[in-house]
Parts: structure tokens; C-alpha cells; sequence
């Protein structure tokens, strides 16, 4: 059927994923991803084929992955959340000229932003942005640039790989260039673990999310002038009137 499905799973457990996403991926000769994410997946298909890559191996999976659609299988190339934030649709859309005779489809998943919000109530309530900490494929000079740009538009901030192994200061450093326009007191919140079995979350303030311990699995939220916590969680206002 020379057919590439790009498949976002949302946080990788069987409730929090999409109807079409399961199909996808009963319906695929062959599923390919990063290997945390397969083993996620293993318990929930263990009779599917499954072809893993590490950190850095992803031009080389949406490669192999689109080679073996173009010989007739059917193929599913999974993302974490969803596969066209921060995810492997573009790549795949950027190799696919070599690949001519394969179809490729997105289909959409749940991300971090949506799932983390849900937990804490409702922090991006009102216009937000998505920023990932990430310098591998994006310079720290255009980071910086975008997060002055958020925080004088006053829009709640989603974070995404706030720090690694190899990043340890990144959520300090994009603190310290938010607290440059943004007051110390900004309400903020930290989601670790989303939709697994070791979920948590915190809620916190500018001045003090710059000294928090995070990693690869945190997401973190920056309310706007207006968000608040009300009984416990973090609420951004759309501005309804209300008596």
C-alpha cells in the first residue's frame, strides 16, 4: 500500500491515546521510533513488529521507515504527544521527496501542553506560546530572542525540555531572561511524568521555578498577568464576565 502513517501517541499509555492512533498502529505491518517510546508501546501490541533508534538516530528512522512503506508495507512512525510538535512529521515530510511512490499520513496526538494543562486546571486558558529549551537543533541565541518575545506579549508560556544530562542550567538561564520583563511572583507550575503511573505536579512562582530541579520528562507552565490559583490550580482566564 506504500503507506507512512506519523503517529503522535500522546503520553504512551492505552488511555490518554487517540481511537486513531490505536488504529494506526493495529492496522501497521511495522511500527518505528524512538526506543523509551516502543517500550511504552510493546505491552500494549506485543504482536507488532517493532524497529527502534536512539537520541540523534532520527533522520536515519524516518528514513528507514519511509523505505519500507515504498515497498509496499503499511507503517507506523511514532512521536511522543503529538508527531507535528516537536515530533517526526516534518522530518518525514522533508525526506518523503525521495520516496515518491508513499503516502504519508499525520495523525494527531495529544501533547504535553494539553495533558499538562488538564492536570493543573487550566493555565493556558488564553492566547500561549510553546518554547523548547532545546539548543540541539535550535540555537540558545534564538531561544533567548523568543522568549523575550512571549514575555512582552504577555502570553502563558509552555516549556518543553527544560534541561538534560547535558543542559542542567537551561530553565535557570530562561528564567533569569523572562524575570528581566516578568515580576518574580508570575504563577508557574511544573508537570513531571505526564499520564504515567509516576505523575506529579507542583505549583510555584517565576522567582522560585528558577531553582527547581527538572529534566527531560518536566513540563513546565508560566501563567500570564492574569492566571492565578484558585482551590489548588492553575487558572488563566479567557475574560468571560461573570457576576
Amino acid at each position: 500500500m506504500h503507506r507512512l502513517m506519523v503517529v503522535g501517541i500522546g503520553p504512551g499509555n492505552a488511555v490518554n491515546m487517540t481511537e486513531a492512533c490505536r488504529n494506526a498502529l493495529l492496522g501497521a505491518d511495522a511500527i518505528f521510533g524512538y526506543t523509551p517510546y516502543l517500550q511504552l508501546l510493546k505491552p500494549l501490541f506485543p504482536h507488532k513488529t517493532f524497529f527502534g533508534t536512539g537520541m540523534k538516530g532520527e533522520v536515519a528512522r524516518c528514513r528507514a521507515a519511509l523505505g519500507l512503506a515504498a515497498e509496499g508495507k503499511v507503517v507506523s512512525l511514532v512521536s511522543s504527544g503529538d508527531a507535528g510538535i516537536y515530533g517526526m512529521a516534518s522530518l518525514v515530510y522533508e525526506l518523503s521527496p525521495e520516496f515518491p511512490s508513499v503516502t504519508i499520513e499525520v495523525v494527531p496526538g495529544i501533547t504535553a501542553a494539553i495533558s499538562g494543562a488538564a492536570l493543573l486546571g487550566s493555565p493556558l486558558g488564553h492566547d500561549f506560546a510553546v518554547i523548547s529549551l532545546s539548543d540541539l537543533l535550535t540555537s540558545w541565541d534564538l531561544i533567548e530572542k523568543r522568549l523575550r518575545a512571549v514575555a512582552a506579549g504577555d502570553l502563558a508560556i509552555c516549556i518543553y525540555n527544560p534541561a538534560s544530562h547535558g543542559r542542567r542550567d537551561h530553565l535557570k538561564r530562561a528564567c533569569d531572561i523572562l524575570l528581566e520583563i516578568l515580576p518574580p511572583d508570575r504563577v508557574c507550575a511544573l508537570v513531571r511524568n505526564i499520564g504515567r503511573t509516576e505523575e506529579t505536579y507542583a505549583l510555584t512562582t517565576l522567582g522560585a521555578l528558577r531553582t527547581r530541579q527538572v529534566d527531560m520528562l518536566t513540563t513546565v507552565f508560566i501563567g500570564n498577568a492574569k492566571t492565578r490559583v484558585l482551590n489548588g490550580k492553575m487558572i488563566t482566564p479567557r475574560g468571560y464576565r461573570h457576576a
